[in-house]
């Protein structure tokens, strides 16, 4: 009979063995944590390794990412689609297998990590989803939604101040179905931990209201067994189980200490850790009884048929739930949505309204929020400021009712349970804060789009224009650096239907976050004619065009505005100029070349005209054109009094038009 060490001996060397063959990686944390792995994926983790997006099944995360051969390890065994060749390509070119666990790469591995305090954060953003989705689905009797969130993290983890944000709000939300595995090896890259890491991680997770198990043998799987066992029994707190390890577990000569952390053991010492755990199988061997030990294949096929028997009686009963549900799980836009799109487009081009773009935002949410029950607005603590709720927002409570998320001033958490609500599937959450502070949330918004997944991002107070703050809340060069981001689109519209448009645009996006970009100042409605309707959504278009233009000038937001003004008094002198509005340079990047050509007009010098960096324009306008911008921090002033000091006025984009013209 083949028994538990064996079983998390399997785990131990195939992640030996694959960091040696790659000549890089991190065998440490696979290797330590193999025997809370074991027991978890094999007698508690609910899941169908042939069908990774079973709707109920629970969610496993390896925060701690750089021991990403765990997680192929236990795919591979528990029978994914992933094989010993996947196995022995780990970290190569093209691979299943990346050096860190990255989504939508290998099936089952439901967030990428690597940066460390996130998966942790996703995990909570999950579980808040899994008990939403309950409160509005399940009813007496039909418990469709109903699975846990396992995550595993290290010291590294909880010395992220992300994971203060998030586990917070996790013991504040009362997340009873998320369990996290703290491998408290005492161990990190420069070595023992005691230096610089001495918190009292239990007191602080009880503070946040946390149930805490403490002082568990991370290598017996006995005293697992009974923590998790404690951890599913309890439904209203978190838990978090510490577990006692040692890294590189196995490693005669190296285990306990910081070289087997990130680095190959070297064929001595693997070989050493196969005499010592009495493994006599070669490289990426596996006995056949120790892979039939592991095969959940079978187990999760009758798990998710006993669910789907539960949801079939659930539609019967409850047909309009049951659809609403799966439409929600697959990701689609609800029937009407184009219709809808179309009236409320047109309801807010008619009513032709000057105010902020925050508030245009808000005029959007309040239009397209009534035909999607999955949409979860929030802040952090800034809701009047950035306007993310509506009439219909109900702020969220202990038994997971609402729609609108209050997430305290925790920027980087807010994005990053946002990418894990998103992740986990049936709901469609967007926040806001400052553009300033979407430099806190910097790398969850990178992470989201490297995931390809669809969380709105709304930043307000976008620029010089916030005026009395001053600079330290008056961002210049966020807008370029987030277009800068692969696969994200970055929006700075300069009126209401710009605004509607940008939502509609990041609402229909099924692979790539967007950014709202709002101002705080009132804008002018920009009266358009019908085929400038549609063109907003291609990213940019001529906006006022003149006959035969010596210069074409190019705005995005508030600056749309002086532009207009701008082509104004150049008409007054008898230059003819063509006005286009931006909103998305990334949108209309993707636009076929001619389509480009016909905006831009080739050959035509260009001015572009943005209250932000200005480099960031060079290569539309090119040598010959130039850019109003600014390339330093702003000053604490009145808003108008900002932008004639810093060179937005008319008269400047007059002089410098001319100057490109000559």
């Amino acid at each position: 009979m083949v028994t538990r060490t064996e079983l998390a001996n399997a785990i131990r060397f195939l992640a030996m063995d694959a960091v040696e063959k790659a000549k890089s990686g991190h065998p440490g944390a696979p290797m330590g944590m193999a025997d809370i792995a074991e027991v978890l994926w094999r007698d508690h983790l609910k899941h169908n390794p042939a069908n990774p997006h079973w709707a109920d099944r629970d969610r496993f995360v390896l925060s701690n990412g750089h021991g990403s051969m765990l997680i192929y390890s236990l795919l591979h065994l528990t029978g994914y689609a992933l094989s010993i060749d996947d196995l022995k390509n780990f970290r190569q070119l093209h691979s299943k297998t990346p050096g860190h666990p990255e989504y939508g790469y290998a099936p089952g591995v439901e967030t990428t990590t690597g940066p460390l305090g996130q998966g942790i954060t996703n995990a909570v953003g999950m579980a808040l989803a899994e008990k939403m989705l309950a409160a509005e689905f399940n009813r007496d009797g039909h418990a469709v939604v109903d699975h846990h969130t396992w995550a595993f993290l290290g010291d590294g983890c909880l010395m992220e101040g992300i994971s203060h944000e998030a586990c917070s709000l996790a013991g504040t939300w009362g997340l009873g179905k998320l369990v996290a595995f703290w491998d408290d090896n005492g161990i990190s890259i420069d070595g023992d931990v005691e230096g610089w890491f001495t918190d009292d991680t239990p007191a602080r997770f009880e503070a946040y209201g946390w149930q805490v198990i403490r002082g568990v043998d991370g290598h017996d799987a006995d005293e697992i067994a009974t923590a998790i066992a404690t951890a599913k029994a309890e439904t209203a707190r978190p838990t978090l189980i510490c577990c006692r390890t040692k890294i590189g577990f196995g490693a005669p000569n190296k285990q306990g200490g910081h070289d087997v952390h990130g680095a190959p053991l070297g064929a001595a010492e693997i070989a050493a850790a196969r005499e010592h755990l009495k493994w006599p199988h070669a490289p990426f061997e596996i006995p056949a009884d120790i892979y039939a030990a592991w095969n959940a294949r079978e187990a999760g096929a009758k798990c998710e048929a006993a669910w789907d028997e539960r949801f079939a009686e659930y539609a019967r009963a409850y047909p309009e739930l049951a659809a609403e549900f799966k439409r929600r799980m697959a990701g689609e836009l609800p029937a009407r949505w184009a219709e809808h799109k179309a009236a409320a487009l047109a309801r807010i081009n008619e009513a032709a309204q000057t105010v902020a773009s925050r508030k245009a935002s808000q005029i959007a949410i309040e239009a397209f929020s009534p035909l999607f029950p999955e949409f979860v607005g929030g802040s952090a603590d800034l809701t009047g400021s950035n306007l993310t709720n509506w009439s219909g927002s109900e702020w969220i409570d202990a038994e997971g009712n609402g729609n609108y998320i209050s997430y305290g001033v925790r920027e980087f958490g807010m994005a990053a349970i946002m990418n894990g609500m998103t992740l986990h599937g049936g709901l469609r959450p967007y926040g806001g804060t400052f553009l300033m502070f979407s430099e806190y949330a910097r790398n969850a918004l990178r992470m989201a789009a490297l995931m390809k997944i669809n969380p709105i991002f709304v930043f307000t107070h976008d620029s010089i224009g916030l005026g009395e703050d001053g600079p330290t809340h008056q961002p210049v060069e966020q807008t370029a650096t987030l277009r800068y981001i692969p696969n994200m689109d970055t929006w700075r519209p300069c009126d209401t239907l710009e605004t509607a448009v940008a939502w509609a645009h990041a609402i229909e996006q099924g692979q790539r976050p967007s950014n709202l970009i709002l101002s705080r100042q009132n804008l002018p409605f920009v009266p358009r004619d019908a085929s400038q309707l549609e063109a907003v959504a291609r990213g940019g278009y001529v906006l006022r065009d003149a006959a035969s233009p010596k210069a074409v000038l190019i705005a995005t937001g508030s600056e749309v505005e002086l532009a207009l003004k701008a082509q104004e008094a150049l008409a007054s002198e008898g230059v003819a100029v063509r006005v286009v509005s931006m909103p998305s340079t990334n949108v209309f990047d993707r636009q076929d070349k001619a389509y480009q050509a016909s905006v831009l007009l080739p050959g035509v010098p260009r001015v572009a005209i943005e209250a932000g960096i200005s480099d960031f324009w060079r290569k539309y306008v090119g040598l010959e054109g130039d850019v109003v911008g600014i390339d330093t921090f702003g000053e604490s002033a009145p808003a108008p009094l900002l932008f004639k000091e810093f060179g937005f006025t008319v008269d400047n984009v007059v002089a410098k038009t001319r100057a490109v013209i000559a």
